[in-house]
């Protein structure tokens, strides 16, 4: 899990970084399962990680294929 969450958090670096380059008004959101939100993003690193990149997250249900919380 550690490993999928430094991928996703790399690949939204790097989307951010042009984002704001060559669209500075839109607003990047990383989509994250609910489950894994609960298991994984609750913890102390995710948290601190989310924070410092200011990195807005979009969590949803995969079950009922919906948005649960935009953060």
């Amino acid at each position: 899990m550690i490993n999928d969450f430094h991928e996703a958090i790399g690949q939204a670096w790097n989307y951010k970084v042009v984002l704001e380059e060559q669209e500075p008004n839109r607003i990047l959101y990383l989509a994250v399962p609910e489950d894994i939100y609960e298991e994984f993003f609750t913890r102390r690193l995710a948290q601190m990680s989310v924070t410092r990149m200011q990195l807005n997250l979009l969590i949803f249900n995969t079950i009922r294929e919906e948005i649960v919380i935009w953060i």
